[in-house]
């Protein structure tokens, strides 16, 4: 073999080497990573793993919450609540002495002296109350006959008043009851069985005369100027199905949905949120609405800098939380007269942001680079809240509208079927949007359980 048949064949052994090693050089760097996850897994706290599926409890200093620097309880000024008589008592007992305790004597007739006075405050036992409606006829001195109606809300024979329906509804969206509890508790409390088959209807009935208000809801949603959305998986006759939520400060619109996409949004919304920012948590399918501009949720921002930290040691990931809280901190301190103005402040922090996503990252850490990108694809919402006063920069609003979802789910289970799902969406909107708005849920239930069914 010459000299030159010696040097091909090395050269070509090298190259053969070389990209051996540079596969195995991508695996140990794959695994690392996935080491690196069983020693720092995702959870509710660094991530956006729901709380129900952490395997441990996570450490207490991984919160997102900072110090306050007041003291627990209640603060000076805090408004207290007590048990407070009734000036106007429905009942009132007096105890007055007979006789002498000490000779016996009758004390009838001797004058008597007031004291002390103690209330006791209790409900009365609940029985159903049955009201009968009659129709008459009389003749009219010209020969005609008349005959008069029953109310429009009266249309069989014996029906459930607007009070057992009002309660039903209240019971199945705000404190969760599943029907076989609701029956227990109307047969225990109220002396009045009713079967979870005539539940089921009764909610069907009040869910039809809330559209209206449902669909006011919806249209207040669309108008806004600053919208939240959110979205949660639910379990429906055992297959996959979505609550999407969007809401804002004084409304609330829940909707049932097969679909996670745009479609749901389609159909919701086809004009989009002309003039709103939509704050969400960067779920694809937001990004495709139509709005003024957006607002990613920068507390899911930072439970995703917390796990990327942890993994990978980074201090870009240090870095980039310090300046989100920055502009968190900002943001407190921001009155409604500052957006007119220049803020010093604000373009420091934008320009830190900019100095981040442009610093280059290692090439073996893809899940931090995935973040990087993300980031720099979509860095124009990451601080839109400091250009809007009335913008959040996080979407727990939204959260919490939809947080009630799987309260729901873990209280009374699945639903059965699809019309279930959307019974409830269509009577939690209403709910939320009550308490938005400072109202007596019950009470307005009862004003919504006496309209006619359209």
């Amino acid at each position: 073999m010459t000299d030159r048949e010696l040097i091909v064949g090395l050269t070509a052994r090298l190259d053969v080497l070389e990209k051996e090693n540079g596969a195995f050089r991508l695996r140990i760097s794959e695994l690392e990573e996935r080491l690196a996850g069983y020693e720092n897994p995702k959870n509710s706290r660094n991530s956006s793993v729901p709380p129900s599926k952490d395997e441990n409890r996570p450490l207490k200093n991984q919160s997102l919450r900072t110090r306050s620097g007041k003291k627990a309880g209640g603060q000076p000024g805090h408004e207290g609540t007590t048990l407070k008589m009734a000036g106007s008592p429905d009942q009132i007992i007096d105890h007055k002495p007979g006789f002498c305790n000490c000779c016996g004597n009758d004390l009838s007739d001797r004058p008597e002296e007031f004291l002390l006075k103690r209330q006791v405050v209790d409900i009365p036992v609940i029985y159903p109350k049955y009201t009968e409606h009659r129709i008459f006829s009389k003749t009219c001195s010209c020969g005609h006959r008349n005959k008069s109606v029953f109310p429009e809300n009266i249309r069989t024979a014996i029906s459930y008043g607007a009070n057992v329906q009002a309660t039903i509804a209240y019971m199945h969206t705000r404190q969760y009851l599943p029907f076989e509890r609701m029956g227990e508790f109307f047969k225990d409390v109220c002396n009045l069985p009713i079967s979870q088959g005539t539940i089921c209807n009764l909610l069907n009935g009040f869910a039809l005369k809330s559209r209206p208000a449902y669909d006011l809801i919806a249209e207040k949603v669309s108008n806004g100027k600053v919208v939240g959305a959110d979205e949660t998986g639910i379990k429906v006759n055992g297959k996959k199905g979505w609550f999407w939520t969007w809401q804002g400060k004084s409304v609330t619109y829940v909707v049932f949905s097969k679909n996670r996409g745009t479609a749901t949004i389609g159909t919701n919304f086809p004009q989009g949120f002309q003039d709103a920012v939509l704050v969400h948590d960067c779920w694809a399918s937001h990004f495709q609405s139509q709005c003024r501009t957006h607002q990613l949720c920068i507390a899911h921002l930072l439970r995703e800098l917390i796990f990327l930290e942890q993994r990978f040691e980074s201090n870009w990931a240090t870095n980039f939380k310090r300046v989100l809280y920055q502009a968190l901190e900002l943001k407190k301190n921001l009155d409604q007269e500052h957006y007119k103005n220049p803020i010093l402040e604000r373009d420091k922090i934008k320009t830190a942001l900019e100095d981040l996503l442009e610093s280059p990252l290692p090439e073996n850490q893809k899940k931090l680079r995935a973040f990087h990108k993300r980031m720099i694809k979509h860095k124009a919402y990451i601080l839109a809240f400091l250009h809007h006063f009335h913008v959040p920069p996080d979407n727990n609003a939204s959260e919490r509208a939809i947080r009630n979802v799987k309260v729901k789910q873990k209280v009374s289970g699945q639903f059965k079927t699809e019309n279930g799902a959307q019974i409830y969406a269509v009577i939690r909107s209403v709910t939320d949007t009550c308490i938005k708005n400072g109202q007596n849920v019950l009470d307005a239930f009862k004003t919504i359980a006496i309209l006619k069914a359209e």
